[in-house]
């Protein structure tokens, strides 16, 4: 009987290879979460302004932007560039910082020795933000460089020679959402540095207090104040009640002051959305509030969690409420535009309430459909997987991650060659034909940056030009970084 078995496996094992050798069965590693994680954050420093430390890795960068705030009379150096032009937008600047904070908090431990990388990368932001809160009494600054003008160059960061025109809001002129989000980011970081740096804390938290304040006081959109310097790049197509909320839900879980609660429960922001980005903040909000109702058994926040789970249930793909498009590959697909930056965003959610749902044992339903813990948490790996090469094309999106990954990335910085290979300052227009419009591939690569995907067919072309797909942002690394760190830790 022993010699049977013997035989058996000996034949079956002969046989599976047979298999694998002819392709009929597909044998594929799985995702190395942990080089994926370590490279999300690594991205940030190709995206620095300002005078670059000793310790830059990405060392085809060098400093740029010294003399930004100038034009103002103040010190507005530092700071991230949005995407792949050179242009400091705080909107989203502000959002990625939100997002990598709370990574922070929901995953420190998964983090491991990344902890750090991504408290540098928050840092960089905030010492940022800091200077737009405090240069000026009565004004936020949300932005350095014209990107009317700027987008008319291929140039590098290090030679802009484009008007480094500096951007406020104030009481007569109001940014409501801008200052929601910034707020919300110095509250979330401000919790990031509470033990390892409390001076520094309190310093967040303090100017956090202070911008919300102005964000409830002067209500507006920036997009009003502002026009054509925001619009169509970051105009607050969402309005800035969902900023209020999401700026009000951060200073609550950093203070627990019942101010801000009352505040959020005055609001009345209850609209339905099925999407959370840079934007759209409503549903980060509801689940980020919904936490105290799951994990702290506080029935107070219950309509927080009925809210969460609503969007839940938008974006579950065999929901009966699903508005959520996916395509063939099984990749969420929200917009044309940049559409990872939505499915990073959402898959941030989906871990996060799915780690609550463990915590408290906690399911429910969408219609007929049963939802546990471990539904969200399938949905977010197939999305994270997807992103690192496990789609129709065997294609990473994360650049120099995998052995295909996108070459031609709608990046000035990555397109044109670095001060060192080329020392010779080019100029606006310069590098448009010797390397926008050439095939051949960026001749830095940009590690770790997550670039626009695939179109709604899982087809990514590749092309330098097409910058809806191609283009990378700050705000896709930061939501991803969670995810990462989620799915590395549970390896």
């Amino acid at each position: 009987m022993a010699f049977c078995k013997g035989s058996f496996f000996f034949y079956f094992f002969f046989f599976m290879v047979f298999l694998c050798n002819w392709g009929i069965i597909s044998v594929s590693a799985s995702p190395n979460y942990r080089d994926a994680l370590a490279k999300s954050l690594l991205f940030f420093q190709g995206q620095r302004s300002g005078r670059l430390p000793p310790d830059q890795q990405i060392t085809w960068r060098a400093n740029s932007g010294l003399s930004d705030g100038q034009m103002a009379g103040v010190d507005l150096t530092g700071g991230y560039y949005d995407a792949g032009d050179n242009v400091k937008f705080n909107l989203p600047m502000a959002f990625t910082t939100t997002m990598l904070s709370w990574g922070a908090i929901e995953y420190g431990k998964k983090l491991g020795p990344q902890l750090s990388s991504n408290r540098a990368a928050i840092r960089w932001a905030t010492d940022y933000l800091l200077k737009c809160a405090r240069a000026t009494q009565g004004k936020l600054y949300v932005g350095v460089g014209d990107p009317n003008s700027d987008h008319k160059c291929w140039e590098r960061p290090e030679d802009m020679d484009t008007a480094r025109s500096v951007y406020s809001v104030s009481p007569s002129n109001p940014g409501s959402d801008v200052a929601g989000e910034t707020a919300a980011a110095l509250a979330a970081a401000s919790i990031v540095f509470r033990k390892v740096d409390p001076k520094y804390s309190k310093l967040l938290l303090k100017t956090a207090k202070s911008v919300m304040q102005f964000a409830i006081q002067y209500r507006g959109a920036y997009s009003d104040s502002l026009g054509s310097t925001v619009c169509p790049f970051y105009c607050s197509y969402s309005g800035y009640k969902d900023e209020l909320l999401w700026g009000a839900a951060w200073l609550w879980r950093a203070t627990n002051e019942v101010y801000y609660l009352n505040f959020i429960k005055s609001l009345g922001a209850n609209d339905g959305t099925d999407i959370f980005s840079w934007d759209n903040k409503y549903a980060g909000a509801r689940l980020l509030l919904a936490r105290r109702s799951l994990v702290d058994n506080d029935q107070t926040f219950q309509p927080f969690r009925q809210q969460a789970e609503e969007f839940m249930c938008r974006i579950l793909p065999n929901s009966p409420y699903s508005t959520t498009q996916y395509t063939p590959g099984g990749l969420m697909y929200k917009l044309s535009g940049s559409n990872l930056q939505y499915v990073t965003s959402i898959t941030y959610l989906l871990t996060t309430y799915s780690k609550y749902m463990a915590t408290s044992k906690h399911t429910f339903k969408c219609g007929n459909l049963f939802v546990t813990s471990n539904t969200l948490r399938t949905l977010a790996k197939k999305q994270v997987d997807y992103i690192l090469g496990e789609n129709p094309m065997k294609k990473s999106y994360m650049v120099g991650y995998g052995a295909s990954y996108p070459k031609r990335i709608h990046h000035r910085g990555s397109s044109l060659p670095s001060k060192a290979a080329n020392p010779q300052s080019m100029g606006c227009e310069a590098g448009f034909q010797p390397y926008y419009y050439t095939t051949n591939p960026n001749p830095n690569i940009l590690t770790g940056a997550i670039v626009g995907g695939p179109n709604q067919n899982d087809f990514f072309p590749d092309e330098r030009a097409d910058y809806t797909h191609s283009e990378p942002a700050t705000y896709i690394n930061a939501a991803i970084v969670g995810p990462l760190a989620y799915f590395a830790g549970a390896v």
